[in-house]
């Protein structure tokens, strides 16, 4: 039996859409620090002292990216962060700063520990008035639909289960799926010894094409051959398929396919296609060719995602480091981890196992500072995590 809270629909404005050093929705890690400081509110609360929070999932329902022209951020006047810095700027004429900002809607099913008894509408209310006046991924909270308990026990009764999944549609959760980034490292590895985890990330993340020179007539070719002879032709015709569906490469041509064209005799009718079947096995800096994508290592929805942090220095005493956040806070430097995540209908929540693995935890161990999941909850440190982006950030 697990305790939940619903945040239903939170509309956020003027959200952080960068993350490390990607763009496009929030770092989990947002959601957690927004459920992490609502946490120590309670804590700090005389009458809901016993109640605490334990993780959060995250389900996307609309996001609205401040960018013009496809991929560039709306750009906004704003005077220098730093005085010394305006001497440069003629009064007037602020200099021009990118803003990687966004709207979202989202809702946030936070779990809970303790037992709410009578108190139930004045948690309700309580949580109403501190929920909206945090910011939420740097972004103001405008309005929250409604905030509704629910306890899910599928043993007694799946109705709860069944009402709260209605209630998210239409809607999509963020899943970890650092264990894919895991698998196809391996596999890069097992093919090329040299290959490097950041190679696999580029995988899932990048848009790739490779070129193909044109064969229209010998799909034509083959496609006639197949209808006119079945029995024979047919099996040439479904190798020629398979190829078609994987990344152009002579070596992956089927033996098959070269035979019968070896032995196919050259006349006026079949000239343009072995032209043209010579030209596919031998491409020249000439030839015609067509762009492909080329689809990623697994299916699915997949989307890079910053997962956290891994400390690159000892932990040093406030007073020994400048310009903190605070005068009390020891202070860590650290670099962002990324990872690969996954949206997926929430209605593929069935019961309240997949229901528990879809929550987003802290975990920190042997200086990896990470939000998991508990399907995916791998030892710190594996290669499912990749450090990549040095900052500055202080950690404590």
């Amino acid at each position: 039996m697990s305790h939940y809270i619903l945040l239903n629909r939170i509309q956020v404005q003027g959200a952080n859409a960068v993350a490390g050093f990607t763009w496009g929705f929030p770092a989990i890690t947002h959601f957690l620090g927004y459920t992490h400081h609502l946490s120590r509110k309670l804590s700090s609360h005389q009458d809901f002292a016993d109640i605490s929070l334990k993780g959060c999932a995250v389900i996307a329902h609309q996001h609205r990216v401040h960018t013009y022209d496809f991929n560039q951020f709306v750009q906004s006047k704003n005077p220098a962060y730093q005085y010394r810095e305006q001497a440069k700027y003629k009064v007037g004429s602020p200099p021009v700063i990118e803003e990687g900002k966004m709207d979202l809607t989202v809702s946030l099913l936070i779990e809970y520990e303790g037992e709410i008894a009578t108190r139930h509408e004045t948690f309700i209310q309580w949580l109403d008035k501190a929920c909206q006046r945090q910011r939420l991924a740097g972004g103001s909270i405008l309005n929250i639909a409604d905030i509704e308990l629910f306890t899910v026990d599928d043993e007694q009764d799946i109705k709860p289960l069944r009402r709260l999944i209605r209630k998210l549609l239409p809607g999509f959760v963020l899943l970890n799926r650092s264990s894919y980034l895991e698998k196809h490292f391996h596999t890069l590895q097992t093919q090329n010894e040299n290959a490097e985890l950041f190679d696999a990330w580029l995988d899932f993340i990048a848009l790739k094409q490779k070129t193909r020179p044109v064969c229209h007539l010998i799909d034509q070719y083959l496609l006639k051959q197949a209808e006119a002879d079945p029995e024979i032709c047919q099996p040439l015709l479904e190798q020629w398929q398979t190829h078609l569906e994987q990344p152009y490469s002579p070596e992956t041509i089927p033996e098959i396919v070269k035979s019968h064209f070896a032995e196919l005799p050259e006349n006026k009718s079949t000239k343009k296609l072995l032209i043209q079947w010579q030209e596919y096995c031998n491409p020249t800096e000439k030839t015609n060719v067509i762009w492909e994508y080329i689809n990623k290592p697994m299916a699915g929805f997949l989307v890079p995602l910053m997962v956290g942090y891994k400390a690159i220095s000892d932990v040093y005493k406030n007073e020994e480091v400048a310009n903190t956040r605070d005068n009390e806070t020891d202070v860590c430097f650290v670099e962002a981890v990324h990872s690969i995540g996954e949206w997926q209908g929430i209605h593929h929540i069935k019961n309240e196992q997949a229901l528990s693995q879809v929550i987003w935890h802290y975990q920190y161990e042997n200086n990896w500072y990470l939000c998991k999941q508990n399907d995916n909850a791998l030892e710190a440190g594996t290669p499912s995590e990749i450090q990549i982006q040095a900052s500055d950030d202080d950690w404590s």
